[in-house]
């Protein structure tokens, strides 16, 4: 069973008393302090409360701005509409944001590239050409033989144009260089006015809208285009029976290629704005008096997509307002709707659980798993995934798993009922399966006490779900590969949300102070760090510490406290005892004390620190502040009486400081650490007790408890008589099982130090009692733990 354990907290005073305080842990305490009866602190500590249920209520509204539809008109897809919905005004029918982008994006695909007609594109190409024959004219001129052809050679290469001895020979002579280079330039004049576009023109273009200096327009198919392959392949018709002049030509108009169709990609854009503009946005318009759905129609996506926009209309045409002040109007009215249902599950801990209300942590936690939910099922809705997928599985198990399933419960249901009320949910469908999911989950985290549990868990929560899509496609006709897949996402939501719940849980712990059975379970474990040392250097308070263990967690169990907790804070109650083993009594040889050396102040000092030591090796330790509670609090206020009355008969006349000889407390103030205080007295002085019938026995812890009442001790905790009364009978029950008679079976005459032996503190067992005070003087307010003489 997962319990939340709560946790003892400083008063604010001591808090903000201490000078490393942070501001904002300063503003964390007083946000924490209860109204004592001043205006301004009341104002802070519910104002406070208040401000955070609106701001949640406001950035659930932000999450989902949309208008609800009107009551008349709810119908949810798969629902039979029980009567005709006619139209009580004309509205537009709008087509989805993802529908419109795919026609508005097929509108601009459709607009042809624009291109621009450049009529100094022939000018530039021929200006190059006509320098690059003026400097092979130079070459010439300069130079003669091999000599000519090596410069033409190096030249042509230095220009990117790959020389043949035939095309060096063609250049070298004068005329037929005149020749090529008239052809060049006549190429270049005849065909570029007729436009020559980019080698990079998409393969999907199949026309392109072409813009001339004239400022006219023309469109062009693809097939009429001159490519570069194509303007060369015209220009080398002039030599076609000299195909070395026509290489060299193509590769020096390669070289010098420049398009006179150039792309304007912000004419293209603009035209393809205009495109996207004139995509009409309505898919139908419904005329005032038509039928929007007929009666037993069942309602389909279109049926639906109808009604939401008869929503909308309806919204929009509601009062005479502006349209800015109609929005206001439904901001205001959506903040104040979702806060509304937040303060269903307010009221519930303000009047249920008021530990959780003045904890400003468990607050803040609450509210942030209400947001990651909400978050969760906005980005869903727009993803279009089904509403199976919000994961209040995450939710349920925290809060269920930190405090109780009746809290998960309730958080579930108002997290049900807040997103099934949203416009994207609007209907059973959401509602019905949040609130199964979720209950679910809180009640299922009782099973997850250990690792191995965790898929027992997820499985019967998925079973939850699984029954519940079902049930929504009986109800609704849903074809079976349908609810197929609905089940597939409700599965996968389980174990996702789980997982991730499982895995922020010890943060969240950390976050509120509070521990869960998980980890009790974990600190349980006897071979952890600290616990393994009391067991090798303090064997005897280990003993000690088992068997309270027993008593304890029964007596809890049998107040319907948690059993779990006592026992494990009764494993590090006395844990203090490990900074100096040998000065308690159960660590001692026979024999020695070292008591018997030392003043009554320092015996009581080194007693009373052993919970100071604890604490400190706890803080070490890193144990959570619930164990932290068992060792402060589990000697109370009590006096150490065996070192005190000691003082006082060494010095009758002295000034002896009473706090000296008394622990620094504070009392119990929970069940669980007020019964560790009661089962640590009545074990050690069980240990002690001669003839321990169970009457004896019975007479002894009623005497013991009735003794704790009267010294006030038990006056902070929550314990009532009737419950003290249910502790005192399962003290009895365990403490005649641990000291039951034995069976005297015959045996050879034990010698005399054979018998003294016996007697020590475990010499009970074999019935020869120890030489120790009598019961009554335990009961007489001699502390158990330091009174033979100390523990």
């Amino acid at each position: 069973m997962v319990r939340r354990v709560s946790v003892r907290k400083l008063t604010p005073a001591e808090l903000v008393a201490r000078p490393e305080q942070s501001v904002w842990r300063q503003a964390a305490v007083a946000l924490d302090e209860e109204p004592d009866g001043r205006w301004r602190a009341f104002a802070r500590h519910h104002g406070s409360r208040g401000l955070l249920l609106l701001l949640t209520a406001f950035a659930i509204y932000l999450l989902f701005p949309a208008p609800r539809l009107p009551d008349g008109v709810v119908f949810e897809r798969g629902v039979v509409a029980t009567q005709d919905v006619i139209a009580e005004i004309p509205f537009d029918i709008l087509k989805s944001f993802d529908e419109l982008t795919r026609e508005q994006r097929d509108a601009a695909n459709g607009v042809p590239p624009v291109y621009v007609l450049d009529s100094s594109a022939a000018d530039s190409v021929v200006a190059d050409v006509d320098r690059l024959f003026l400097a092979l004219d130079s070459i010439v001129d300069r130079t003669e033989g091999d000599a000519r052809r090596t410069a033409i050679r190096a030249f042509l290469d230095a220009n990117r144009i790959t020389p043949t001895p035939v095309s060096v020979e063609l250049i070298a002579d004068s005329a037929r260089r005149a020749t090529l280079h008239r052809s060049i330039a006549g190429a270049v004049r005849s065909y570029y006015p007729l436009g020559v576009v980019s080698a990079l023109l998409s393969a999907s273009v199949s026309t392109i809208r072409v813009e001339l200096p004239s400022g006219t327009e023309r469109y062009v198919a693809r097939d009429s285009l001159l490519t570069p392959d194509r303007f060369r392949g015209l220009a080398a018709e002039r030599y076609a029976d000299a195909p070395d002049i026509a290489e060299l030509q193509q590769l020096i108009l390669i070289r010098f290629f420049q398009p006179s169709l150039v792309y304007d990609g912000a004419r293209t854009e603009a035209v393809r704005d205009r495109a996207r503009a004139a995509v009409d946005p309505v898919v139908a318009r419904v005329l005032k008096g038509e039928r929007i759905v007929g009666a037993h129609e069942q309602i389909g996506e279109v049926q639906e997509e109808r009604l939401r926009a008869y929503q909308t209309a309806l919204v929009a045409s509601g009062s005479g307002l502006t349209l800015q002040d109609r929005w206001f109007s439904l901001a205001v009215g959506g903040i104040l709707f979702n806060a509304l249902i937040l303060g269903i599950l307010g009221g519930l801990i303000y009047f249920f659980r008021q530990r959780i209300y003045r904890d400003w942590r468990s607050l803040v936690l609450i509210v942030t798993l209400v947001l990651v939910v909400s978050v969760a099922a906005a980005i869903g809705a727009r993803l279009g995934l089904p509403v199976e997928t919000i994961p209040v599985t995450f939710a349920a198990v925290i809060i269920a798993a930190l405090w109780d399933a009746r809290l998960g419960l309730a958080t579930s249901m108002v997290l049900a009922i807040l997103i099934g009320s949203q416009t994207p949910f609007i209907g059973v469908t959401a509602t019905f399966m949040a609130a199964v999911g979720g209950a679910a989950a809180s009640f299922g985290v009782r099973v997850v006490q250990r690792r191995t549990r965790t898929w027992h868990f997820i499985a019967l929560v998925s079973a939850a779900y699984t029954l519940a899509v079902i049930t929504m496609g009986l109800l609704r006709g849903t074809p079976v590969r349908e609810v197929g897949g609905l089940v597939g996402w409700s599965l996968a939501n389980v174990v996702v949300a789980s997982l991730l719940a499982l895995g922020f849980l010890p943060l969240c712990e950390l976050f509120t102070r509070l521990t869960t059975d998980q980890t009790l379970l974990e600190l349980s474990d006897l071979n952890r760090k600290l616990l393994n040392r009391l067991s090798l250097e303090a064997p005897g308070t280990y003993a000690h510490t088992v068997a309270v263990a027993n008593i304890a967690e029964a007596a809890a169990n049998a107040i319907d406290a948690n059993g779990l907790l006592t026992r494990v804070g009764t494993y590090y109650h006395d844990i203090g005892k490990l900074t100096k083993p040998q000065y308690f009594i159960e660590n001692q040889p026979r024999g020695r004390n070292p008591h018997d050396k030392l003043k009554p102040g320092t015996s009581a000092s080194i007693i009373r620190n052993h919970v100071a030591e604890g604490l400190k090796l706890a803080e070490s330790d890193r144990l959570p502040e619930a164990i932290r509670n068992f060792i402060a609090e589990h000697h109370g206020t009590q006096q150490i009486s065996y070192f005190y009355n000691k003082a006082l008969e060494l010095d009758p006349d002295g000034q002896i400081n009473a706090a000296d000889f008394t622990y620094p407390g504070p009392r119990p103030r929970s069940r669980e650490t007020a019964i560790v205080m009661l089962a640590d007295t009545v074990e050690s002085a069980a240990r002690v007790l001669q003839d321990a019938t169970p009457a004896r026995l019975r007479e002894m812890v009623d005497r013991l408890v009735a003794q704790k009442l009267l010294e006030g001790q038990l006056s902070q905790s929550p314990l009532t008589l009737k419950e003290l009364d249910q502790i005192k009978e399962a003290f009895n029950t365990v403490l005649s099982g641990m000291y039951h008679q034995r069976i005297d079976y015959p045996s050879a005459p034990a010698t005399g130090s054979a018998i003294k032996a016996a007697g020590s503190e475990e010499g009970t067992a074999v019935g020869e009692a120890p030489v120790v005070p009598a019961p009554e003087a335990l009961a007489a307010g001699i502390e158990a733990k330091v009174h033979v003489p100390h523990r």
